[in-house]
């Protein structure tokens, strides 16, 4: 079993940034790939961001493209997503969640574990 806890949301102003955090605690001797999905009120859970086991690759949805660089620190068993220039449509839950797949998955069935998620808030 795999734990994930995220941190680092809030509420932030237009053009602003924040960085979340996803801890990864439990069975981590495996290598998992990561990503962030998000979740508005009304909406369906969205993929934002995936990173592959050894950090070599990454995928992004259009959405967030150009604004946020997702990273993993394997050593703190640890993933990251910085989002910069943040819109008021970037409001959400943000949740955190491993898979076991080599690859990247941009679906949310093909991931294993998930976090409890983070709100971020992005006033106008």
């Amino acid at each position: 079993q795999v734990r994930l806890v995220e941190s680092g949301g809030g509420l932030v102003q237009a053009g602003g940034s924040l960085r979340l955090s996803c801890a990864a605690s439990g069975r981590t001797d495996s290598n998992y790939a990561i990503g962030w999905f998000r979740q508005a009120p009304g909406k369906e859970r969205e993929f934002v961001a995936g990173i592959s086991r050894g950090g070599g690759s990454t995928s992004y949805a259009d959405s967030v493209k150009g604004r946020s660089t997702i990273s993993r620190d394997n050593a703190k068993n640890t993933a990251y997503l910085q989002m910069n220039s943040l819109k008021p449509e970037d409001t959400a839950i943000y949740y955190c969640s491993a898979s076991l797949l080599y690859g990247i998955s941009t679906r949310s069935q093909f991931y294993d574990y998930w976090g409890q998620g983070t709100q971020v808030t992005v006033s106008s």
